[in-house]
């Protein structure tokens, strides 16, 4: 046999054929800087409102100016109005969204985990999801009457759908492999479920709870329209009824101030149970 010469490739030192890999990590954006990017859309938004209200650009009687909006947030809030309304919804909302995320994280669980829970909930539930749920509200209201019950259970199906797609959808995107290991060594279906299954859907149930959380708010604001004598959505009535643009406003910026507060809120759940997520920074 006749040895192969290897191929003489010529490469002398400081030669351009090879070059020292450079490796490019992201560099996290400092926390500053990133609140005040996040602050620029509001404060723009603060500003336009400002200027066509001195202007004259917007009327009282459209919407009232920052100043007003602030003078009577101050009234309400120095009446006990305010805080009195606070309590009230933000109870509605609690109490409907804890049964909303329970019966959504059970039903996604048993439909995506056993087929048999799939072939007898899943249909079902999808057919219910297409429903809007405003147009629940006279059935609930001849159901529940006009107290306390029709506006939980309101919230409650509002919130119980998005929990539910996505508990069911990161369940069925558990790994098989890792699934198959567990089988092997023997775990029960109900651990298999606790130790494997869920905290692998971990990212999914948060996605979940955070559109169920914010659906909660919207929901709200729908549940007390149902002849509510106390809460956030009493107060935007008896403003509409003599047409207090600035109590409308302040209404209108709580519903939103609770919004975001919630996703705040599960973002910053998210850091806690998945850190590894944010480790890297941002670019």
């Amino acid at each position: 046999m006749t040895a192969v010469q290897a191929p003489d490739l010529d490469l002398e030192p400081g030669s351009s054929e090879l070059e020292t890999p450079r490796v490019r990590l992201p560099r996290p954006r400092p926390r500053g800087v990133a609140l005040v990017l996040r602050a620029v859309g509001p404060l723009l938004i603060l500003a336009a409102w400002w200027t066509a209200s001195a202007t004259g650009v917007l009327t009282p009687d459209l919407l009232a100016s920052p100043p007003a909006v602030l003078r009577a947030a101050g009234k309400l809030w120095d009446s006990g109005q305010l805080d009195d309304a606070l309590t009230v919804s933000l109870g509605r909302a609690g109490t409907g969204l804890f049964f909303g995320v329970t019966t959504g994280l059970v039903l996604g669980v048993v439909t995506g985990a056993w087929r048999l829970g799939e072939d007898l909930i899943d249909s079902a539930v999808q057919t219910l999801r297409a429903l809007p749920f405003l147009s629940l509200v006279p059935l609930f209201m001849v159901w529940f009457g006009i107290g306390e019950s029709a506006r939980i259970v309101l919230i409650a199906v509002a919130t119980t759908f998005p929990m539910y797609v996505a508990t069911f959808g990161g369940v069925r995107s558990a790994d098989r492999k890792l699934l198959e290991a567990a089988r092997t060594f023997g775990m029960s279906r109900p651990a298999l479920v606790g130790r494997v299954i869920l905290p692998g859907a971990l990212p999914a149930l948060l996605s979940g709870l955070r559109l169920s959380t914010t659906l909660s708010v919207i929901a709200l604001i729908a549940a007390e329209e149902i002849n509510s004598t106390a809460g956030l959505g009493y107060l935007m009535a008896q403003a509409q009824n003599f047409s207090r643009t600035d109590i409308l406003t302040v209404v209108i910026l709580i519903y939103g101030l609770l919004g975001l507060l919630a996703d705040i809120a599960i973002r910053a759940l998210e850091r806690v149970l998945m850190p590894w997520r944010t480790a890297g920074g941002h670019r």
